[in-house]
């Protein structure tokens, strides 16, 4: 059976409170053998460790995003340190920058962008990047507190192929999301052309990015295929090869080892 991934989810969300299980189950009934919850908010880390511990293919991460960098404080820190420390906890993240709707003050976001770095410097774990509108700040924070000494991955990559080349000159992974299956997709697609095969992940975000031809309805991690299948188009390649090329990327970059018998 052909294999997939999905590198980044927000599966505790409410928008799966009816039917989370069933998801799940979905998406392994289409081939997605492994998938990363991706804490929502402050205080969710610990509820995807619990979601992480029902299943086998789940891991997760913990980390407070750029929305909430205003709320930072001692206590949220040890929180997120805490999370980390917990089983199949395998990041930092997602935590950067968004210029974009800037919901905490940018100063707040570089601090608390620079302090959780050093935390996943500290704890030995990559981090997982947000970026939107702030490409040059993102990079030159990554570059100053040594990131390319931990590695991570930028995910739902929105950038062209300037901004890949940046990224993968530290090290990092790329993983594309919806977007990439949007007409728009311009130079997003470009990048996913580009990345070569051992840097490229593959995500949803879910509930989030819903991909072509779905758009509007609620995203879940089996649509990863359909992700998966446009990059596949856009490199020439089988959409079999994309996936099995973007689980073992994502087993690398996060430090998972790979099932019994599987890829």
């Amino acid at each position: 059976m052909p294999v997939y991934s999905d590198s980044h989810a927000h599966l505790t969300m409410d928008r799966f409170d009816d039917d989370r299980d069933l998801v799940i189950a979905r998406a392994i009934d289409a081939g997605v053998r492994q998938m990363i919850t991706v804490s929502s908010y402050i205080g969710d880390a610990g509820r995807c460790a619990e979601l992480a511990a029902r299943h086998p293919a789940l891991h997760f991460t913990a980390g407070v995003h750029p929305h909430e960098a205003r709320y930072w404080n001692a206590a949220v820190k040890s929180e997120v340190r805490d999370a980390a420390g917990r089983p199949k906890a395998v990041a930092i993240g997602e935590i950067g920058l968004d210029y974009h709707y800037d919901h905490s003050p940018r100063p707040a976001q570089r601090e608390v962008f620079r302090a959780q770095i050093a935390m996943a410097r500290e704890l030995r774990l990559p981090i997982v990047v947000h970026t939107r509108e702030a490409w040059d700040d993102t990079l030159e924070i990554l570059d100053q507190e040594g990131a390319r000494d931990i590695g991570g991955v930028f995910h739902c990559f929105s950038g062209g192929v300037s901004e890949a080349r940046r990224c993968l000159d530290l090290g990092f992974y790329l993983s594309f999301a919806g977007p990439v299956t949007f007409k728009s997709a311009g130079p997003i697609a470009e990048a996913a052309a580009f990345v070569p095969l051992d840097h490229l992940l593959t995500e949803t975000d879910a509930p989030f990015l819903t991909p072509h031809p779905h758009r509007g309805q609620r995203n879940e991690p089996s649509h990863v295929l359909l992700v998966t299948a446009r990059i596949a188009a856009l490199r020439g390649a089988s959409p079999e090869a994309i996936g099995e090329a973007a689980t073992a990327n994502l087993r690398a970059a996060f430090r998972i080892s790979a099932e019994p018998g599987r890829l």
